[in-house]
């Protein structure tokens, strides 16, 4: 499908942020294999949230959706998961993927987990490797680097791991397959990433420490939780770098998750000099949460990397955006993750950005981006991924004529309302 998007002469409004993403498979997961029922409100309906519980579904747990984006959870307890009759579908999503591959490498049965034509195609011997350590057998393509993935899963043992990258998926993999291990399971981080897993595991009652690097994790039971899943900061920094970047905008964007782990753009567009304001700040199921306001504003180019990245690391094809318009140079590196997303997101993301004439160079884990440039409206291509989709849509809203984006329906991974959101913003 392709979405025509024309010059907005303004953007005001409020946005509810759809749910988080990285929550919603977290809450569903978890409360899948334990003791109890659990309400989860403000479910997440992206697609990737959606493949998460068709695949529990399909190994017998009982979940059944309500109105109004509930979700109903019979846990199944710590055994009480079954042998799929079919390969399990992924779909697009990462998360899913990995997070289930820990999870199903602990039970006592075959399972065959694949995904798409992209998902097939992203790493997952990071994944594999430590999970082997632990006394799991997983075979995959591409040298047991690729999916499909067939996993035979037995009796595991609780190892300590060094994460190679700061991975918010791996690490939860290993903590799933650690609930379920002989002895602790420690892993220490070489910088910290998204760390919902251990806020759930926590509430649920695992017998999990934080100490600065490290986490350790002792086998557990889990007890169920009814859970309100806040928006997704990730689908709200789309709108406040709209926001920052248009020259007569008022944003504000609700019910927002500020999780110090994922609130990177909050930083990134301070250190720009956005006009952004954060109030109502409140914990929601045990994630900080605010109401977030942006305005139009005066951008400086910035540099980024190390610790930053992690916490910002689905954002950094918007950060691109934003340097495109504002003063002088930003420099992005330290990101070479964004090589194996759903594509080579620092390729693509200068490639469909210099389309709109923006200046933009690749880096070997990043870009430089030189500002100060006016755009101008473009046939660009998501190369399917929502990231990119949405970002150009953003774009579009700031260049001089239409953008044309080739398949923008690419957005309803993560945020199934986002050209609606973006057609109301731009209705005054």
């Amino acid at each position: 499908m392709k979405q025509r998007v024309k010059n907005a002469r303004a953007l005001e409004g409020e946005i509810y942020p759809p749910s988080d993403k990285s929550i919603s498979h977290r809450a569903v997961i978890l409360n899948s294999v334990a003791n109890g029922n659990a309400r989860i409100v403000n479910f997440s309906q992206a697609g990737d949230c959606s493949a998460t519980v068709a695949c529990l579904q399909a190994l017998g747990v009982k979940i059944e959706p309500c109105v109004g984006g509930e979700l109903l959870v019979q846990g199944a307890g710590k055994e009480g998961l079954n042998e799929p009759e079919d390969v399990l579908n992924a779909e697009n999503s990462a998360t899913t993927m990995r997070i289930l591959t820990g999870l199903l490498a602990a039970q006592s049965f075959l399972s065959v987990v694949t995904g798409d034509r992209s998902l097939r195609s992203r790493p997952m011997g990071r994944v594999i490797k430590p999970l082997r350590l632990m006394g799991a057998r997983i075979w995959g393509r591409h040298d047991d680097t690729r999916a499909p993935l067939v996993i035979q899963g037995g009796q595991l043992h609780g190892i300590h791991y060094q994460l190679p990258v700061a991975s918010a998926q791996l690490k939860s993999a290993l903590l799933l397959a650690g609930l379920f291990s002989r002895g602790d399971t420690i892993i220490q981080e070489p910088m910290p990433s998204r760390d919902h897993t251990e806020r759930l595991l926590n509430a649920m009652g695992a017998e999990i420490k934080v100490s600065g690097d490290t986490i350790t994790l002792s086998p557990s039971s889990l007890d169920a939780i009814d859970l309100t899943i806040p928006g997704d900061i990730s689908s709200a920094a789309l709108w406040l770098v709209a926001g920052a970047v248009h020259h007569q905008a008022r944003i504000r964007l609700l019910s927002t998750g500020i999780n110090p782990t994922r609130s990177g753009i909050l930083d990134v567009l301070r250190l720009m000099g956005a006009d952004l304001t954060v109030s109502n700040e409140r914990v929601l199921s045990g994630e900080p949460v605010a109401d977030l306001e942006v305005r139009s504003s005066s951008l400086t180019g910035v540099e980024i990397g190390g610790e930053l990245i992690p916490r910002l690391i689905d954002e950094i094809p918007l950060v691109a955006l934003a340097a495109s318009v504002a003063h002088g140079k930003t420099v992005v590196k330290d990101a070479e993750e964004l090589r194996v997303k759903e594509t080579d997101r620092i390729s693509a993301t200068v490639k469909e950005l210099s389309k709109m004439g923006a200046d933009a160079k690749e880096l070997p884990d990043g870009m430089i981006i030189y500002g100060g440039k006016k755009l101008h409206g473009a046939s660009c291509d998501s190369h399917g991924d929502h990231r990119l989709a949405m970002m150009l849509g953003v774009a579009a809203l700031i260049a001089d004529g239409e953008t044309e984006i080739d398949k923008s329906e690419a957005a309803d991974i993560s945020y199934p309302t986002f050209w609606d959101d973006l057609e109301r913003l731009t209705a005054g």
